[in-house]
Order: structure tokens, then C-alpha cells, then sequence
């Protein structure tokens, strides 16, 4: 069992650039799984974690309802904004600049064969840093990702999550909302949940900017614990 990853920290990137290139690293543990199981060739599969942040794009789940974005291609260009139908689960939501975009692409042959672990161990890792701030988050029953003020007129959405796993092997991951401009989830309706809020660490603590650096590394802190991992560079 390798519980070896390596991060990469690919800064603003293309979406669907991004979206290649977790197919690539996708392919390539498959690739290596399908050998050893073949051939018996007893080799390691490597995991990798890649965080990035987007220029505005909109995407939409492979279970998602298209009626969730609230825009056509005309306005989408208005607001200097792309679209992409991609193979997560999940319906639609937003990425941006000030957002905190974390990819794992994990042989989760490596750590347990639980896919819904998989996401709570997101969740949490999320969780416990919103904690270092002050800010008491927590999940919502049958809603994916991590949310305020459950079960309240104000429950609110932070962090939102979607993966996609072939024979344990896991892409895509989670968005956390940082420093992120809010105003472009008005033109969707959020994981197609209609009459919640979405909110930001940045609007939460009434500050000006986040040290977006040093939440990465609170969040990596907490999923090193929590997956019992190391990270290589």
C-alpha cells in the first residue's frame, strides 16, 4: 500500500485543461491496477493531490439538470464564463478565482475501499479547518459537501463536492470558498438545491482577504491525519 501523494500546485489554471490532465493521472493508476491484476506485477499505484483555482466556469454533473444554470451561451460571455457537462457526480456549481479547488486522484486501494468514507473524510478535512477559523460548519443529511447553520432559514453552503471513482480510483474533489466572488452562484441554482444560500470563509469572517496559502495548508494538515498520509512535492 503506497499512502504516498504527490501535490501539485498548478495555480490559475483552464478548466477543462485541468479536466485533461486528471484524466491523464486517472488513466495512469488505472492503467497500473489493470497491469498488476493481468500480469501480476505486483507494482505501486501512485496518488496525486493537485490544488488549483479556475477562471469563472460553470459545470454540471453527469446526473445534473441543465435547467440549473440560469444562463444562455450569450450571457454566459457577458460574464466572461465557460460551461462544461463533465463525468463527476453531483449537479451544477461554480468555480473562480478565490476559491480553493483541491483534486486527490487516489488508489483509494491505498487507504480503505469506501467511497462514501471517501467523502466524509472530505468533509471532515474541510470541517476541521472552517474550525481553526472560528467558524462551526457541518454536513447536511443526504447533501453532499459542507454547509452553516443547518436546519436553519440560513443554512448556507461553503464547500461543495463531486467525485467520480473507477475500481477505487478517485478524480475530481472539492470547492471551497475562500475569497470567491458570489455574486456568479446568483446564476445557477446551486447543486440543484433551491432556496439555499452559498457563503464564503472570507464573507464568514468579515475580512477584506483570506490567506488562501495558509488555508491550504491547514487543509492538508487535517487530510494527512485524517487519511494518514504523506505528502511529497
Amino acid at each position: 500500500m503506497n499512502k504516498e501523494i504527490q501535490l501539485q500546485e498548478l495555480g490559475l489554471k483552464d478548466y477543462k485543461e485541468t479536466w485533461d490532465y486528471q484524466e491523464t493521472l486517472f488513466k495512469e493508476v488505472l492503467d497500473i491496477k489493470i497491469k498488476n491484476r493481468r500480469e501480476q506485477a505486483g507494482l505501486q499505484t501512485p496518488n496525486h493531490f493537485l490544488f488549483v483555482e479556475h477562471p469563472h466556469v460553470y459545470t454540471l454533473g453527469k446526473s445534473g439538470d441543465i435547467s440549473n444554470l440560469l444562463l444562455n451561451e450569450e450571457q454566459l460571455t457577458e460574464k466572461g464564463a465557460t460551461f462544461y457537462k463533465i463525468n463527476r457526480g453531483g449537479d451544477i456549481t461554480y468555480h473562480g478565482p478565490g476559491q480553493i479547488v483541491g483534486y486527490p486522484i487516489l488508489d483509494l486501494e491505498n487507504f480503505f475501499t469506501d467511497i462514501h468514507k471517501y467523502l466524509r473524510f472530505l468533509e471532515e478535512m474541510v470541517i476541521l479547518t472552517l474550525a481553526e477559523y472560528g467558524v462551526k460548519a457541518t454536513r447536511s443529511d443526504g447533501e453532499t459537501g459542507v454547509w452553516l447553520d443547518v436546519g436553519t432559514p440560513f443554512a448556507r453552503k461553503i464547500c461543495a463536492m463531486g467525485v467520480r471513482a473507477s475500481r477505487w480510483v478517485t478524480m475530481h474533489g472539492f470547492a471551497l470558498n475562500v475569497n470567491a466572488d458570489l455574486g456568479y452562484f446568483d446564476n445557477i441554482i446551486p447543486c440543484g438545491i433551491k432556496g439555499k444560500a452559498v457563503t464564503s470563509l472570507q464573507v464568514e469572517l468579515g475580512v477584506k482577504e483570506i490567506n488562501a496559502s495558509e488555508v491550504k495548508e491547514k487543509l492538508l494538515k487535517h487530510f494527512k491525519t485524517l487519511f494518514e498520509a504523506e505528502f511529497i512535492k
